[in-house]
């Protein structure tokens, strides 16, 4: 069985209470994943099935004000050959303790069972405290890292009650 442990984190936002609007633009180092379960599919050699969880902390990044800190992403792929198609959930802690929650899919390659490059799209689906209500969206750009880690760079857009 090839063995692979992957994990990719996609981020993102925050806001503020009537209607904030803004950018979102934040960087994400992510550890090697803590928890992954890789299954070969079986139909064909290097086609695998992996569920997996990874701890990010954000080395930039704020929205209204409202810095980002860390965040986890859980996430399932698919894997064939160099070939990753991925989707999952990320819970964003904020440094005020106000947390987002968003959905995210997109594509990767891979290289020696690491990550090399990676990008996604993403939605922000709930918010707590202040990001109460919060819509928002983008994408991410990342890169692999030898311990496999990836750093993420992420933008988009959102809009939160004031």
């Amino acid at each position: 069985m090839r063995k692979l442990v992957l994990g990719f984190c996609f981020v993102f936002g925050s806001a503020s209470v009537a209607m904030a609007q803004g950018k979102v633009a934040v960087k994400w180092d992510c550890a090697k994943a803590t928890v992954a379960h890789n299954l070969e599919a079986g139909d064909q050699p290097g086609h695998v099935y992996s569920i997996s969880q990874v701890k990010c902390t954000a080395t930039s990044g704020e929205i209204a004000g409202i810095k980002q800190k860390e965040g986890v992403g859980t996430e399932f792929h698919e894997i064939t050959g160099d070939a990753d198609r991925f989707h999952g959930v990320f819970v964003e802690t904020l440094a005020n303790g106000d947390k987002i929650t968003y959905k995210y899919d997109g594509s990767a390659t891979i290289k020696a069972g690491l990550l090399e490059a990676a990008s996604n799209k993403w939605l922000a689906t709930s918010g707590t405290g202040s990001l109460k209500g919060i819509k928002a969206l983008g994408s991410c750009k990342a890169t692999g890292k030898p311990d496999g880690g990836a750093l993420f760079d992420c933008s988009g857009d959102y809009t939160a009650a004031k």
